[in-house]
C-alpha cells in the first residue's frame, strides 16, 4: 500500500513538474513580449493607433483590417463548423460519417501555406471576376481563407464534444417524447457547449496567426482601406504585417512589430473571453439558471 501511494505521489509530482515548467515557458514568452514592445508604446505614443505605418508606424490598419478578417472568418467558421459538427455527430449515418471523419481530419493537417497556395491561384481570381474588382487580394479573401481553414477543425471538435454527451441522456430525453432535433437543441449542444465553444475559439485563434495564408491572399501592403466596411479592398494585417516586415525592421520599427504582437495577442484573448461569456449564457439558458 505505501509502495503504491509512494508510486502515486511521485507520477503527481512529474505531473505539477510538467505543467508548471508549461506554464513558466508561456509566461516567459508573454513577458518577452510586452517587455520588447514597452519601447513602441512609449517613443511612438497615440500615433500607433494611425493608420500610416510607413511614416508613423501606426498599427491602426492593421488592428483594423484583422478585426475584418476575424469578423469575417467567425461568420464563416462558427455557423458551418458548429453546425457540420452536429450533422456528423447527431445526423450522418454511420456510413457517411466513416467517410466524411477522416477526410475532414485530414483537412485539419494541411498546412496553411497550401490553403494559401489554392486561395491565391482559385479564390482571388474567382473574386475578381465575381464583383469585378481591380485586384482579388483582399480583406475579404483572407476571412475567407481563414473561415475555410478553421472548419475542420471546429467540425471535428463539435463532433468530439457532442459525442461525449452520455448516450442515457439523449435516450432519457427521447423517452420523455422529445423530438430528435429537441433533443439536440435542448440536451445534447447545451451539454457539449464547453467543448464545442472552446475549440471553436482556439481553432479561430490558431488559423488567425497563421501568416502565410494570409500573406499570399492579403499582401503586406501598409495602406489601410478608408472605410471599415470596405472589404473588397487589400489592406495590412497584423500577421502580413509582422512577417512582410520584420527582415528589413532595425531600431524602433522592431519594438513596433512586438507591439502588433500584442495587439493580435489581446485580439485572440478578447475571443476567448467572449466565448467563456456564449457558453456561460446558453449553459444559463438551458439550465434554468
Amino acid at each position: 500500500m505505501k509502495k503504491k501511494l509512494s508510486k502515486e505521489h511521485i507520477i503527481q509530482g512529474i505531473f505539477l513538474l510538467i505543467a508548471s515548467f508549461s506554464i513558466f515557458i508561456i509566461f516567459f514568452i508573454f513577458f518577452f513580449l510586452f517587455k520588447e514592445a514597452i519601447p513602441a508604446f512609449i517613443e511612438v505614443g497615440g500615433d500607433i493607433f494611425s493608420t500610416d505605418f510607413s511614416n508613423e508606424l501606426g498599427l491602426g490598419g492593421a488592428i483594423r483590417g484583422s478585426l475584418i478578417v476575424t469578423g469575417g472568418a467567425l461568420l464563416i467558421a462558427y455557423p458551418l463548423g458548429i453546425g457540420g459538427g452536429i450533422f456528423l455527430s447527431e445526423v450522418a449515418s454511420v456510413w457517411i460519417r466513416r467517410i466524411l471523419k477522416p477526410i475532414i481530419e485530414v483537412l485539419a493537417g494541411i498546412p496553411s501555406v497550401v490553403y494559401g497556395f489554392i486561395g491565391a491561384i482559385i479564390l482571388v481570381p474567382f473574386l475578381t471576376d465575381s464583383f469585378r474588382m481591380i485586384s482579388g487580394f483582399s480583406l475579404l479573401a483572407g476571412g475567407l481563407i481563414i473561415g475555410v481553414m478553421t472548419l475542420p477543425i471546429i467540425i471535428s471538435i463539435s463532433d468530439d464534444s457532442l459525442k461525449s454527451v452520455p448516450r442515457e441522456i439523449k435516450e432519457a430525453s427521447l423517452a420523455l417524447g422529445a423530438t430528435p432535433w429537441q433533443t439536440i437543441k435542448k440536451v445534447t449542444f447545451p451539454a457539449a457547449s464547453s467543448g464545442i465553444f472552446a475549440g471553436a475559439t482556439l481553432g479561430v485563434g490558431k488559423a488567425l496567426g497563421e501568416t502565410m495564408a494570409v500573406l499570399m491572399v492579403v499582401s503586406a501592403i501598409t495602406r489601410a482601406p478608408d472605410s471599415w466596411f470596405d472589404i473588397f479592398e487589400s489592406g495590412p494585417v497584423l500577421t502580413s504585417l509582422i512577417a512582410g516586415h520584420w527582415g528589413e525592421a532595425y531600431g524602433l520599427k522592431v519594438n513596433v512589430l512586438f507591439a502588433a504582437g500584442v495587439f493580435l495577442f489581446i485580439i485572440v484573448s478578447v475571443m476567448s473571453i467572449i466565448s467563456e461569456i456564449m457558453q456561460y449564457r446558453i449553459e444559463k439558458k438551458f439550465k434554468g439558471g
